[in-house]
């Protein structure tokens, strides 16, 4: 067991398996109800990296100088968030610990996607026009000024829960329902939740993300990740290139700029920031900013691409140490691609194992059984598998990606029809 613990805030199924993670060494914070509905204790039973699972309300005002008070002689090494609702915690009990982190200042303002957009657009950094909303009647007010296409979102929620794209408000009343009928099951805590919603413009474009790792607001390492959606009224990833898939080296170059100028805006100081972009016209729009390390395998994909070992660097940083110089440019391409099927019940899955062997494969993910379920498509917890793949570029990468697809069947039989 060493000395100085690492707390890691926000369970994901990887910790047991992050090589950084020496035996007896890490303390994993998770919400109490998280930990019960998720069998977070039976996960990290045989892990040898767990020190101690501590449960903790962390999304709650003032958790983290409460737990800094209960456990004042702790001394961890670092402090760091594995998921989005975590970063708040995160941040302030570094703070609290005198480690690095992102500054809790930051990390609320990158929180809530309602006070980003205030904080960066005073900034000069572009922004789609947006509002807090409490009814339809605010939603319409909204497009009295701001006619055309809009988007409804959370202003205080992850992986595109509750976030539906409207082109006419016909059926406006239907999907308010929609967006503030959340349902994040066992990812999130039991008790009730404060929602904000916020209905912004909708802008057109090419949608990418940019990865930064920072260390006390100098800018260590950058990639620019190209972003596909499924089709449809809800923005959810359907694919992600790493480095992004046709952008051009001046774009690159502006979209990691202004993402330093958020960062800059909001006083981050250390860490992983994942910033999410729309290019209209030559023009980026901020979509939001995370203080965090990506989803959807792009941190493994940056991996693959630039021959590096992010995690490490993250880590080296978050103990307060300088990483190496870290590459400018990706070696060769990667890609990742999610599933889709129908909703229903599953009646057959053919082609998994053909699949694996296709050229460039690095995982895939397909946890799908005849008899199981596939629910509609309303954000991200929704996907049924993915699979990524290297190439000799992200063209290449993405190719093959698909033709692992192609070789996978999903049949699924309507619910209704039964």
């Amino acid at each position: 067991m060493t000395e100085q613990p690492w707390i890691i805030v926000g369970y994901v199924p990887v910790l047991p398996f992050i090589k950084e993670f020496a035996p007896g060494s890490v303390i994993v914070i998770e919400e109490p109800d998280v930990v019960r509905n998720r069998d977070i204790k039976s996960a990290l039973q045989d892990a040898e990296m767990l020190r101690e699972l501590i449960e903790w309300e962390y999304q709650l005002q003032a958790a983290a100088d409460e737990f800094y008070n209960t456990y004042p002689d702790l001394n961890p090494a670092l402090v760091a968030p594995m998921v989005e609702y975590a970063t708040p915690f995160a941040a302030r009990l570094a703070e609290r610990y005198g480690l690095a982190g992102a500054s809790a200042g930051a990390a609320q303002v990158m929180r809530d996607k309602s006070l980003l957009r205030r904080v960066t657009r005073a900034a000069g950094i572009g922004n789609p026009a947006s509002r807090e909303v409490k009814s339809v009647d605010e939603v319409r007010e909204f497009v009295d000024v701001y006619p055309g296409s809009i988007v409804l979102k959370p202003a205080n929620r992850q992986a595109s829960v509750g976030t539906k794209v409207l082109h006419s408000l016909e059926h406006l009343d239907e999907a308010w329902q929609e967006c503030i009928s959340q349902d994040e099951g066992v990812m999130v805590p039991e008790r009730e939740r404060e929602l904000r919603m916020l209905v912004e413009q909708f802008v057109h474009g090419d949608e990418y993300s940019v990865e930064l790792l920072v260390r006390e607001g100098e800018v260590l390492f950058s990639n620019v990740t190209g972003k596909l959606l499924y089709p449809g009224p809800r923005p959810i990833e359907l694919g992600h290139t790493v480095p992004a898939a046709g952008i051009s080296d001046e774009l690159s170059a502006l979209l990691v700029q202004l993402t330093g100028q958020v960062l800059q805006a909001v006083d981050f100081s250390s860490g992983m920031v994942h910033c999410e972009w729309i290019v209209s016209e030559g023009r980026p729009f901020l979509v939001e900013c995370a203080g965090r390390f990506p989803g959807d395998g792009i941190p493994m994909l940056i991996e693959e691409a630039y021959r590096i070992d992010l995690a490490k660097e993250f880590y080296t940083v978050m103990r307060g140490g300088r990483p190496e110089p870290l590459p400018q440019r990706a070696a060769r391409g990667a890609a990742v691609r999610f599933l889709a099927a129908a909703p229903g019940e599953v009646v057959s899955v053919d082609g998994v194992e053909e699949a694996r062997t296709r050229p460039g494969v690095l995982s895939l993910s397909l946890h799908l059984e005849p008899g199981d379920t596939v629910r509609e498509l309303l954000s991200s917890w929704d996907r049924v598998g993915s699979v990524m793949t290297t190439g000799a570029d992200s063209t290449e990468a993405m190719a093959n990606a698909e033709a692992v697809l192609g070789a996978i069947r999903i049949e699924t039989a309507d619910l209704r029809c039964n």
